[in-house]
C-alpha cells in the first residue's frame, strides 16, 4: 500500500520532519539495511585482518594499496552521474503516473450526450463506459504485476464483469502478434456511431466530443504501454550501478585505518617551552568509520530510490495502487452514466440570493482569518509622492536621454557622436541642449505651452544653420 505522510507535514512545525525518520514502512532503512549490514561486515573483516593477522611488511604493502584505493575512489564522478540518473528516473516516474487512464472526463460526456431513460439507453451508456474500463484493465495487466496476479487469464476478466463470453470470443478471434488492449476502444467507436444513427446521440458535435475524449483515454493507455516497453537505456543503468558499487568497493579498502608512513612530513606540536617536539602525528584511528558509513547511506540510498521508482507498477511499498484504481474507476464511471443520468436535485435559490457580497461563515478556529485584508497586489500600499507636479501626465520624448558615462565612454564609446554626424556638422555652432522632459506650470494653458515648444524648436534649427 502506498505510504502517505502528507497530513504529518501539513504544518512545518518543530519536529514534523524529524518524526518521519522513525517510520519503517516505505523508509530508506527498509530498502537499504541488508546492503548496509553487508558493507559493515566486510569493513570489519578487513579492519581485523589488518590489525591482528598481518605482519609488519604486509601492513606496509596493505597501506600502499589502501592509499591508492582511497585516491582512486575520489576520481569517480559519483555525485554527477547518480544525481542526473535519479532526476531522470523521478521525471519518468511522475510522467507514468499522469499517463494512468482515468474515465472521469469520458463518463461526463457519455452521461450528457447519450440519451434514453429506457433499458436500451441505459444499456448503451453502461456498455460504452465498460469498454473504456476494459481497455484500461487490459493495458494494466500488461504492465502491472499486481493486476496480472488479480486477473491472470482472460477468464478472470470475464468473471470480474469487464467482458462477456461473446466479447471474449470476438477478442480472441482477432489474430495479432501485438497487445490488443485497443480492441475495446474500437468497439466503443463503432457502438457510438450506431448510437448516432439511432438518435441516441442527437448531433454530430456531441459524437465528435465523445470520440475526442475516448482518443485521449486511449492515448494514455498507449503511453502507459510504451513506458513499459521503452525503458531507460540499459547502458546508463549499468554505468550508474557499476559506479556506485566500485566506489564503495574501493572505499572498503581505502578508508581503512593504516599506520602513518615512516619519515613522512606530518603535523608536529610543541610539548613545553623549548625546542623539543612530539612524535609525528598520523590519522585518527576511527574504529567505526562514521563518515564513510554516512556516505554509503547517502549514495547507496540514492541508488535505491532510483531502483524503486524506475518501475512503479510492481509491489513495492510506494508503487502505484493499480488494483484500487481499477475498483474506483469502475464504480465511479458506472454510477455516473447510470444512476446519475438525469437524476438531478431541484434547482433552488442559494443562500446568498439577495446578498451583494456573500460571506460564508467561519468557525471559531478560523475566525482570525476573516480579519485579514484581502491581497490587492504588492504595490497597493506603496507610498507615492505628494507633489502634484509629479502626477502630471506628459508625452514621452522622441529622443531618448543621453547617458553620461565619462569613464566608460572612453572604452566603449558610450554617448559619443557618430563619425558621419561629426563630419557633416564640422565647423557649425553647437545647438543648445533641449530638455527631454518638459515640465508644465499649472497656471500656463495648453496653447502657451505649445507655443513655447515651437519657439524652442525654431531657435534650435537657427542655431544649426551656418
Amino acid at each position: 500500500m502506498t505510504v502517505s505522510y502528507t497530513l504529518k507535514v501539513a504544518e512545518a512545525r518543530f519536529g514534523a520532519f524529524s518524526g518521519l525518520l522513525l517510520r519503517w514502512k516505505g523508509s530508506i532503512y527498509k530498502l537499504l539495511y541488508k546492503e548496509f549490514l553487508l558493507f559493515c561486515a566486510l569493513y570489519a573483516v578487513l579492519s581485523i585482518t589488518y590489525r591482528l593477522l598481518l605482519t609488519q611488511e604486509q601492513k606496509h604493502i596493505y597501506a600502499q594499496v589502501a592509499r591508492y584505493c582511497n585516491h582512486s575512489a575520489d576520481l569517480i564522478p559519483l555525485s554527477f552521474v547518480l544525481g542526473f540518473y535519479v532526476t531522470l528516473v523521478v521525471n519518468r516516474w511522475w510522467s507514468q503516473y499522469t499517463s494512468i487512464p482515468l474515465p472521469d472526463q469520458l463518463m461526463c460526456v457519455i452521461s450528457a450526450g447519450v440519451h434514453g431513460v429506457d433499458q436500451s439507453g441505459r444499456l448503451l451508456r453502461r456498455t460504452l463506459i465498460r469498454y473504456a474500463n476494459l481497455a484500461s484493465v487490459l493495458v494494466l495487466r500488461s504492465v502491472s504485476t499486481r493486476v496480472l496476479k488479480r486477473f491472470p487469464t482472460m477468464e478472470h476478466v470475464v468473471v470480474a464483469g469487464f467482458m462477456s463470453q461473446e466479447e471474449r470470443k470476438k477478442f480472441e478471434s482477432l489474430k495479432s502478434d501485438f497487445n490488443k488492449y485497443w480492441v475495446p476502444c474500437v468497439w466503443f467507436t463503432n457502438l457510438a456511431s450506431q448510437a448516432r444513427r439511432d438518435g441516441r446521440i442527437r448531433d454530430d458535435i456531441t459524437l465528435c466530443l465523445i470520440l475526442e475524449e475516448l482518443n485521449k483515454y486511449r492515448a494514455k493507455c498507449s503511453m502507459l504501454f510504451h513506458y513499459d516497453w521503452i525503458s531507460i537505456p540499459l547502458v546508463y543503468t549499468q554505468v550508474v550501478t557499476i559506479a556506485v558499487y566500485s566506489f564503495f568497493a574501493l572505499s572498503l579498502v581505502g578508508r581503512q585505518f593504516v599506520e602513518p608512513q615512516t619519515g613522512a612530513a606530518t603535523l608536529q606540536r610543541p610539548l613545553a617551552p623549548g625546542n623539543e617536539t612530539s612524535p609525528a602525528l598520523g590519522d585518527l584511528d576511527m574504529v567505526v568509520p562514521l563518515t564513510t558509513l554516512l556516505q554509503f547511506f547517502f549514495y547507496a540510498g540514492w541508488l535505491k530510490v532510483a531502483e524503486q521508482l524506475i518501475n512503479p507498477f510492481g509491489e513495492d511499498d510506494d508503487d502505484f495502487e493499480t488494483n484500487q484504481l481499477i475498483d474506483r474507476n469502475l464504480q465511479v464511471s458506472l454510477l455516473s452514466v447510470d444512476d446519475m443520468y438525469q437524476n438531478l436535485p431541484p434547482a433552488e435559490k442559494d443562500q446568498y440570493w439577495d446578498e451583494a457580497q456573500p460571506q460564508p461563515p467561519y468557525t471559531v478556529a478560523t475566525a482570525a482569518e476573516s480579519l485579514r485584508p484581502s491581497f490587492l497586489g504588492s504595490t497597493f500600499n506603496l507610498r507615492m509622492s505628494d507633489d502634484p507636479e509629479q502626477r502630471l501626465q506628459v508625452e514621452a520624448a522622441l529622443t531618448p536621454p543621453a547617458t553620461h558615462t565619462p569613464l566608460l565612454g572612453r572604452f566603449l564609446g558610450a554617448g559619443a557622436p557618430s563619425p558621419a554626424v561629426s563630419l557633416r556638422n564640422f565647423g557649425r555652432a553647437r545647438a543648445p541642449r533641449t530638455p527631454h522632459l518638459l515640465r508644465f506650470r499649472p497656471e500656463s494653458s495648453g496653447e502657451e505651452a505649445a507655443g513655447r515648444i515651437e519657439e524652442a524648436a525654431e531657435s534650435g534649427d537657427e542655431a544649426l544653420e551656418p
